[in-house]
């Protein structure tokens, strides 16, 4: 009876949660905590994996375009551990996550390759970190993906830069990569355009509600 309740619980469990993935990120961080030093801000982390048939997409030869992503968040955590973010942002009551990301499909990672994702800290402003990715495969190590992301911090009212004095006081921001840079300004023009479209749909709703209301004190 027991028994069965366990592997009820456990199905639904799995029907409720992608419960692998909460497994996966916990493990990574043990590992790390237990067999792994810490590191340098600038220093590269590295954690690995394979593509498996769960991993696959419909063509079942190599590894969907979603799970690159699903890897990042392994890999991203992983970073924030081993170089001391996560805890002296949770100290102070924040959290961090990710404002955006772009990522550069170089070849596919094909069916039960093992591969490494190495991530590393580029540059830094008020709110946010960025930090870059690559998905090597261990076969042949080429690079097989590139992602930059963009990781907001939220919940403090201090500067990123108080973050980074707190963890290593002598550091001293890098300049923006020509890459970074334009990725940056991408996103800055997105943000624009998308305010423009804002403004015209306010516009179009006014005067829609000055229609109705002409209409309804004439008619």
């Amino acid at each position: 009876m027991l028994c069965s309740c366990c592997v009820a619980m456990i199905a639904i469990l799995y029907i409720l949660f992608d419960v692998n993935y909460f497994m996966r990120i916990i493990l990574t961080i043990i590992w790390g905590r237990f067999f792994e030093k810490k590191k340098k801000l600038f220093d590269t982390t590295t954690v690995y994996g394979i593509c498996t048939t769960q991993d696959v997409d419909l063509v079942l030869k190599h590894m969907n375009n979603a799970r690159y992503l699903r890897e990042l968040d392994f890999a991203r955590f992983y970073f924030y551990d081993r170089l001391g973010i996560y805890g002296v942002i949770s100290k102070r009551g924040g959290i961090a996550v990710q404002g955006a990301s772009t990522i550069r499909y170089r070849r596919a990672i094909p069916i039960f390759t093992p591969y490494k994702v190495t991530t590393k800290l580029i540059y830094w402003e008020d709110k946010h970190f960025y930090i870059e990715n690559q998905f090597i495969s261990l076969t042949d190590n080429f690079i097989r993906a590139i992602a930059l992301s963009r990781q907001t911090v939220t919940g403090l009212k201090i500067p990123v830069e108080e973050i980074i004095a707190d963890i290593e006081p002598e550091i001293r921001r890098p300049e923006p990569t020509k890459e970074l840079q334009l990725w940056l300004e991408s996103m800055e023009e997105s943000s624009q355009s998308l305010k423009k479209q804002n403004k015209k749909m306010f516009f179009f709703l006014m005067c829609l509600c000055l229609i109705s209301y002409i209409y309804l004190i004439f008619c």
